[in-house]
C-alpha cells in the first residue's frame, strides 16, 4: 500500500433532522467539489431549541481526502 497525504478541511452540516443528517449533508455537499474523500472526524456537535426542544442539530467536522500525485490530472 502506498503513503498517501491528506488533505484536510472543516466542514459544518445541518439538520433538523439528526446528527447523523447533518453529517451526511456536509459530506453530501463535499463530494460535489472535492475528489478522494477518506475519512471524518467530528469536532463539535451543536444544537439549537425552540420551547425547550431540540429543533436543529449542527455538526463541525474535519474532512480527509488524499492529495493526487503530481501529474494524476494527466491522460497518459
Amino acid at each position: 500500500m502506498p503513503d498517501h497525504v491528506y488533505r484536510v478541511v472543516e466542514l459544518v452540516g445541518s439538520s433538523e433532522t439528526s446528527i447523523e443528517d447533518a453529517i451526511n449533508t456536509a459530506i453530501d455537499k463535499a463530494a460535489k467539489t472535492l475528489r478522494h474523500l477518506r475519512w471524518f472526524t467530528v469536532e463539535e456537535t451543536r444544537g439549537h431549541l425552540e420551547n425547550n426542544k431540540v429543533s436543529h442539530y449542527q455538526v463541525t467536522l474535519k474532512v480527509g481526502f488524499t492529495v493526487e500525485d503530481e501529474g494524476a490530472h494527466l491522460a497518459p
